[in-house]
This record gives C-alpha cells, sequence and structure tokens, in this order.
C-alpha cells in the first residue's frame, strides 16, 4: 500500500436502479464510482461505517481494493450528503499516481482568533474555510492553518498571507479576503453615545458664549447710549 494512505475495501456493484439503490441506503450501505487514469470506471458499494472511518483517519490518499484485489492509491473526488440527515449517500474517487501533483480542496483553518481584536468585542467574518492546493497525493494536507493573532479591527487578511506546507502550491485568487474583523453592534452603539455626547458638549459651548455677550451688554455705562 502506498505510505500515509487508508485501506478502503469494497465491493463491486452493477447498476441496478434506483429502487435497489434506495435500499441499499437504508440499509446502510453508500454507493461510490471509480474513475480516471487508463481503466474504465467502476460502480461499487461499501458500509457507511467503513467508509466513514477509512475517511475520518486523515491522508488525501486511500488504497481502495475491489473485491479483495490489488489496491490502487485513489483520492476523494465528491462526497454527496443527505440535505436532512447529512450522511454520504455516494462517493466518486478518482485513480491518481503518486507522482504527478494533483488539485485537491483542503480545509483552511484560521488560529490565533482569540488574540486578535476580537477579544476586544470585534467580529469575524471568514468567507473562505477551503483552498485549492496542487501537490503529489500524498504531501496533500489535511488542513492548512494561518494564525491572525495580529488581526486588528478593521483589517483583513488575504489568500496571499498563508504559507502552505512544503510541497503544496495555493492556487486561485491570492487577492481575495479570507478574514477580517468588522466591529460588532455593540461597539457601533458606543461610538454613536460618544458622538452624541460629544455633539452636545459641542453645542453647549457656543450658546455658554453668546449669553456671556449678552450679560455684557447688559452691563455696560448707560452713557454709551446717548
Amino acid at each position: 500500500m502506498s505510505e500515509q494512505s487508508t485501506a478502503l475495501p469494497v465491493t463491486r456493484r452493477e447498476s441496478a436502479g434506483s429502487r435497489s439503490a434506495r435500499r441499499l441506503r437504508r440499509e446502510g450501505i453508500v454507493l461510490g464510482t471509480v474513475y480516471g487514469g487508463t481503466k474504465d470506471p467502476i460502480s461499487f458499494q461499501i458500509d457507511a461505517r467503513t467508509l466513514r472511518n477509512a475517511l475520518a483517519q486523515g491522508g488525501a490518499v486511500i488504497d481502495l481494493q475491489i473485491d479483495g484485489g490489488s489496491a490502487e492509491p485513489v483520492v476523494l473526488k465528491e462526497r454527496v450528503r443527505h440535505p436532512v440527515t447529512g450522511d454520504t449517500m455516494h462517493v466518486d474517487l478518482i485513480r491518481v499516481d503518486l507522482k504527478k501533483p494533483i488539485q485537491a480542496q483542503v480545509t483552511l483553518e484560521l488560529i490565533d482568533v482569540e488574540e486578535s481584536d476580537v477579544r476586544l468585542g470585534g467580529v469575524l467574518d471568514n468567507p473562505i474555510r477551503e483552498v485549492t492546493v496542487e501537490a503529489l497525493p500524498n504531501n496533500v494536507p489535511d488542513v492548512i492553518t494561518h494564525s491572525i493573532a495580529a488581526l486588528k479591527l478593521g483589517g483583513n487578511v488575504t489568500l496571499s498571507e498563508v504559507v502552505a506546507p512544503e510541497g503544496t502550491t495555493i492556487l486561485g485568487d491570492l487577492d481575495q479576503t479570507i478574514a477580517t474583523i468588522r466591529a460588532s453592534r455593540s461597539m457601533a452603539a458606543a461610538d454613536g453615545e460618544i458622538e452624541l455626547e460629544t455633539e452636545v458638549v459641542g453645542e453647549g459651548a457656543p450658546a455658554a458664549e453668546g449669553d456671556a455677550d449678552a450679560s455684557a451688554d447688559a452691563e455696560a455705562p448707560a452713557g454709551d447710549s446717548e
């Protein structure tokens, strides 16, 4: 088996229609297809728990074993989940050459969040949760982390600032914002109250000056009016 891979024994399945597929899924079976390389696509079935455990072990490369045959390296291309339960219904696997780079989706995880201005009440916007990388199959990381400890209120982080593991290249728009910290409603409300207080104090000053002038006029000598 390939280095840093997970074994996945499956059973070949001949297409038998949607009714059969629904029955198998009710019995806890996940359907799948493997394709790519120089071989024809093959449909298979596997126990949902076995599949879940294999995918949870980490590592991009899976050693697929059909009906007890020789293992071949594959990667998960797509997983279809049930819209309500979230259970896996179907998986697409693609054969890979361990000596040739592939492109894959990898989770992007922000760390040191509580050390940023989030601790002051700011709200973190994290629109990007996955990034596309290119690497040899065994070099594709499970997750890429990026520290935002120095991120200030109103600041942002772009994809270009994320450092990929050795042997991995991050693809896509490097100017894309992956994180920003904005003021929360409570912070905005507090700023509004401060502005209001400033305006009230500022409006009082001219009035006081005008009152002082009026007092001066009232105290002027009567002879000046002649």
